[in-house]
């Protein structure tokens, strides 16, 4: 049996790799702290529990969804766009329900990507972005994130004969996995490339809600022409610790949002409609649940950085996700220092390369653990530095 050729192109996804490590170690009795794949702990809030509780007995949500996302979902969604952003959305075409954000992702990159057409990728990023683009046949073009620039894209250094045949941006603020931030100003450095070279920009804005110290973020949808342009992608994963319930949306553009909606109809049929009630609620509901989910996060990230620096690492605390992008110590590549951590504190941290060649000096811990077993990775840590 050969599986198709596309297959040689793509490595295993981390996660699962990760998560495969785990199991393996658990299965000898290791006492294993993982500070790897960002899955919140936190269980989803009650009212959104409850309102799935009632929702699943509705007969009518027992068929098959509207393709688009029901309309009080898409309505809500685009509520929230106002509210929050001051960016307003038609319900009817420029919002769109996803199963999680990722799908979005690939669908739209299949959308717009051709065989031999070039995607602006940025690196160290979100490994989706890249296997998607090999999946649809494109060459991913490296947008690299550097620390002397924020982990900002530097338009100016992208060479202008790719910027020529590229079909699509990715975006990601606050960043997965540098945890960078950005403001409205580089969005519109953003909007001008991309208009420049009729390129169309997807912002990926999974962790909007994870900000700290004040910080808002952003939509890339509230810069002048992005609406020409551009959509965003969000998911209620990471703000309503729903990963499993596999709800997000797309907004924006409505020739980029049709196309997008081409290929989902084709591939699947929409998301269960008891979910998206569930969503609605937790997008129009009380927002306590968001509060407390960053106070928590707040506390976990200074704990860590205080720990992190008491050790020598040269880190600063970061005002966006749940993530630290932290430097390996001298005498380590990426990958070594992650083993080295396994192997002598049982403390499981995801490579700076397994983002791409410019994640490389880095490691990344994800702060979705229980403050007990952050302490404990951190009381390991702290006997080996």
């Amino acid at each position: 049996m050969k599986v198709a050729e596309r297959l040689n192109k793509i490595p295993p996804y981390i996660s699962a790799q990760i998560d495969k490590k785990i199991a393996e170690l658990r299965k000898k009795g290791v006492d294993v702290v993982t500070l790897g794949v960002g899955d919140p702990d936190l269980p989803t809030p009650d009212n959104i529990i409850e309102v799935m509780e009632k929702a699943i007995w509705e007969p009518a949500y027992h068929r098959y969804p509207d393709y688009e996302g029901s309309i009080e979902f898409r309505k809500a969604v685009a509520e929230y766009y106002e509210r929050r952003f001051d960016v307003k959305l038609n319900p009817e075409n420029e919002v769109m329900a996803l199963i999680g954000s990722k799908e979005g992702i690939v669908n739209l990159t299949y959308a717009f990507v051709d065989h031999g057409d070039y995607a602006l990728i940025p690196d160290p990023a979100y490994p989706v972005y890249k296997t998607a683009t090999l999946f649809a046949g494109g060459i991913p073009y490296t947008m690299p994130l550097l620390k002397e620039n924020n982990f900002l894209p530097d338009f100016t250094k992208i060479d202008t004969d790719i910027a020529r045949k590229a079909k699509l941006m990715f975006l990601c603020y606050p960043n997965n996995p540098t945890s960078a931030v950005a403001d409205k100003k580089f969005f519109e450095e953003a909007v001008e490339f991309a208009k420049t070279y009729d390129i169309v920009i997807c912002n990926d804005s999974a962790y909007a809600e994870i900000t700290y110290d004040g910080y808002e973020s952003p939509s890339l949808l509230s810069v002048k022409g992005a609406e020409d342009i551009a959509i965003e992608l969000g998911s209620l994963s990471k703000p309503y610790r729903m990963t499993g319930w596999r709800i997000g949306y797309a907004v924006g553009n409505r020739d980029i949002m049709k196309a997008l909606g081409r290929i989902k109809t084709n591939v699947d049929s929409g998301q269960f409609t008891a979910i998206q009630k569930a969503a609605v609620e937790a997008l129009t509901g009380p927002q306590d649940s968001l509060k407390e989910l960053r106070s928590i996060f707040t506390a976990r990230r200074d704990m860590m950085v205080s720990a992190l620096k008491e050790m020598g690492f040269d880190v600063s605390a970061p005002k966006g996700t749940f993530y630290i992008w932290a430097p390996v110590p001298e005498g380590y590549s990426s990958m070594s220092f992650s083993e080295m951590l396994v192997e002598k504190a049982a403390v499981v941290v995801i490579p700076g390369n397994a983002y791409g060649e410019y994640g490389e000096g880095f490691f990344r811990i994800s702060l979705t653990t229980p403050d007990d077993r952050i302490k404990e990775a951190i009381k390991r840590m702290k006997e080996i530095f």
